[in-house]
C-alpha cells in the first residue's frame, strides 16, 4: 500500500484509540484485519493499493475478500469482525473527506450463531474458590488468586477491569462501592460485598510488595501488575483438578455472577448496570440460560414431565 493509505490507516488507528476509546486489543485486531485486507487487495489488483483504488472498489471486490478469508478457515465471527473493521475504516475516510465508497454497504456480514453465556453452577463456583484458597509454597500467591476470583464473581468484573485496579480504588469501610473503568473508558459503580472485601484485605495484608495508592492492586511474583495470562493459567489448572468444563474461564465467573443474580430475583436493568452493558439485549442473553436451567429442573422434578418422557 502506498503512503496515502498508510497515513489514513495511522490516522484511523489514532481516532479509534483516543476518540472512540476502543481497547488496545480491539485496535490491534482491527488494524491487523485492515493490513490483511490491503495485502489481499495488492494481490487482487496486481499493484500497491492507493486511496483512489479504495474509492473505486466494487461490492464484488469486498465479497472476493470475504471469500478469501473463508477459504482460509476463518470463522464467521472473525470474518464479521474483519468486515466491521473495513466498514469502520471506510466510514472514517468518508467523514473526514478523504474519499467515499458506498459499495461496501451492499456486502452482508456473515451470519453469527446465537451464543448463550456458559456460567458455572453455584456449587462449582464454591468448589473453585475453595481450590484457589489452597496455600502452597507462596501463600500470598494463593491468597491473591482467591481475591481475583472472588472479585470477578462477586462484582461481575471483566478480567481486564479487575487487573487494571490500583490500591487506591479499593473502597474504604462505610463506602463499599467500586468505581470500575470498562470498555470504551466508560465508568460504572459496583457495590462490593463483605466477602469480597475480606478476600482483598487478606491478600493486601500479606502481599510482599508496595501497597501505595497508585500501585497495582494485583501483582505478579516480581511485583508488577498481574497479567491476565497468569490468572487464566491458574484457572486452567484448577478446572483440570476439579474436572470442570473448558468453558470454566475467568470470564465465566462474570457470566456466573449475572446468571446467579437473575436466578435469585435480580432484575435485568440492575444487572445491565452492574455489568456495564450498553444494550439491554446483551444482558437478556442471561434469561435464556436461566430459562434453560428452569426447564432442566422441571423435566427432572415434575411428576408429569417424568411420565411424559417414559
Amino acid at each position: 500500500m502506498d503512503q496515502s493509505v498508510v497515513g489514513a490507516l495511522n490516522s484511523w488507528e489514532a481516532w479509534l484509540s483516543f476518540e472512540r476509546r476502543a481497547s488496545d486489543k480491539t485496535c490491534v485486531a482491527y488494524v491487523r484485519d485492515l493490513r490483511t485486507f490491503f495485502q489481499f487487495l495488492s494481490s487482487h489488483l496486481g499493484k500497491s493499493v492507493s486511496i483512489d483504488d479504495l474509492s473505486n472498489l466494487a461490492s464484488s471486490d469486498f465479497r472476493a475478500y470475504m471469500a478469501y478469508r473463508r477459504s482460509g478457515g476463518l470463522s464467521n465471527a472473525s470474518r464479521a469482525r474483519a468486515l466491521s473493521a473495513i466498514r469502520g475504516f471506510f466510514s472514517y475516510l468518508s467523514r473526514t473527506g478523504v474519499m467515499a465508497n458506498q459499495a461496501i454497504s451492499n456486502v452482508r456480514s456473515p451470519k453469527l450463531g446465537h451464543g448463550v453465556p456458559k456460567p458455572l453452577s453455584e456449587a462449582a463456583v464454591i468448589e473453585l474458590l475453595s481450590a484457589a484458597n489452597t496455600k502452597g509454597p507462596a501463600p500470598w500467591v494463593a491468597t491473591r488468586d482467591l481475591a481475583v476470583f472472588v472479585i470477578l464473581y462477586g462484582c461481575g468484573l471483566r478480567i481486564s477491569e479487575a487487573l487494571s485496579l490500583n490500591c487506591a480504588d479499593i473502597p474504604v469501610p462505610g463506602h463499599e462501592l467500586l468505581r470500575v473503568i470498562g470498555k470504551g473508558g466508560k465508568h460504572r459503580i459496583v457495590p462490593v460485598l463483605p466477602i469480597v472485601m475480606v478476600a482483598i484485605n487478606e491478600y493486601q495484608s500479606i502481599c510482599p510488595f508496595s501497597r501505595l495508592p497508585n500501585d497495582p492492586l494485583f501483582v505478579g511474583v516480581r511485583g508488577r501488575r498481574l497479567n491476565a495470562s497468569v490468572v487464566q493459567a491458574t484457572l486452567r489448572r484448577i478446572r483440570v483438578q476439579l474436572d470442570l468444563p473448558n468453558s470454566a474461564t475467568p470470564h465465566a465467573l462474570r457470566h456466573s455472577f449475572a446468571t446467579h443474580l437473575l436466578g435469585h430475583g435480580g432484575d435485568l436493568r440492575t444487572i445491565q448496570e452492574l455489568l456495564g452493558h450498553q444494550s439491554l439485549s446483551t444482558t437478556q442473553r442471561y434469561t435464556e440460560v436461566d430459562t434453560r436451567q428452569l426447564l432442566s429442573v422441571y423435566e427432572l422434578s415434575h411428576p408429569r414431565a417424568k411420565r411424559c418422557s417414559e
